[in-house]
């Protein structure tokens, strides 16, 4: 708001986070809460939900986003708008499963539309509007046995940036994030099915296949994630939109 402090700039806004019960989704509510913000955490996952809501004073949802009519059901009087949640399959393409293509896409393109969809009018109404897309790196470049998960986000790119044009007159933003390898859960849950993938032993996979392309050899942190999110959330982000930023450790400046 106008000559509040940085810290506090979204006092009065309200907040929704899907996959807010853990990892960047987690880190990402805390950052908007402590900038003021009431958040409306969602997650598949109860007690996550509950617990993180708790934790800020904002409210839970328990929803599986690949259920379109209970994405339907979720407040639409939202201001900033953070579509995180994700999963993720490895598998060469001869050996996917079509039904695990189908709820990646679910999960990371249709649900992110609907809530843009339901969420844009209020947004409009108030001449003022933040979408920020939790997108990947893989969002501008695509990696093998990926085939789901890069899809899904190069579709929730191009989604963003549609909703960039059509926000601009109404003083609502949209951009991708997109993280390298983020220490989540997503990410270590997924070094067994690397290891199998390309024949090696878990222990080896972080460094041969996950920082492999990226100059800089560590998993980013979620907080350091949130704290972009957060700064596109606030007034300084009005004008950067349209956007894919990444935050990658140089992996997409080869």
């Amino acid at each position: 708001m106008e000559g509040a402090p940085a810290h506090t700039d979204l006092a009065g806004r309200i907040a929704l986070v899907t996959g807010g019960g853990s990892g960047i989704g987690h880190a990402c509510v805390l950052a908007l809460a402590e900038a003021g913000a009431k958040v409306h955490v969602v997650d598949r996952d109860a007690p996550a939900a509950e617990r993180v809501a708790g934790e800020v004073g904002g409210w839970a949802h328990v929803v599986d986003l690949a259920d379109a009519d209970a994405v339907q059901k979720l407040p639409a009087e939202v201001d900033i708008l953070v579509n995180n949640a994700g999963l993720q399959h490895v598998a060469p393409l001869h050996e996917f499963p079509p039904e695990m293509f189908t709820l990646l896409q679910q999960v990371m393109v249709t649900a992110p539309f609907l809530l843009i969809r339901r969420c844009v009018p209020h947004m409009y109404a108030r001449g003022w509007g933040r979408i920020v897309n939790v997108s990947s790196v893989h969002g501008l470049r695509a990696s093998a046995y990926k085939s789901a998960y890069v899809a899904a986000k190069h579709g929730l790119e191009g989604l963003s940036k549609v909703a960039a044009i059509e926000g601009a007159p109404h003083g609502v933003t949209s951009n991708c994030v997109n993280p390298g390898y983020v220490r989540t859960p997503l990410v270590e849950n997924q070094i067994e099915a690397q290891a199998q993938a390309h024949h090696l032993p878990p222990d080896e996979v972080l460094e041969k296949v996950l920082l492999d392309r990226t100059p800089v050899k560590r998993l980013i942190e979620p907080t350091e994630v949130a704290a972009l999110v957060r700064w596109l959330a606030g007034e300084p982000g009005g004008s950067l939109t349209g956007a894919s930023v990444p935050i990658d450790g140089a992996w997409t400046a080869h």
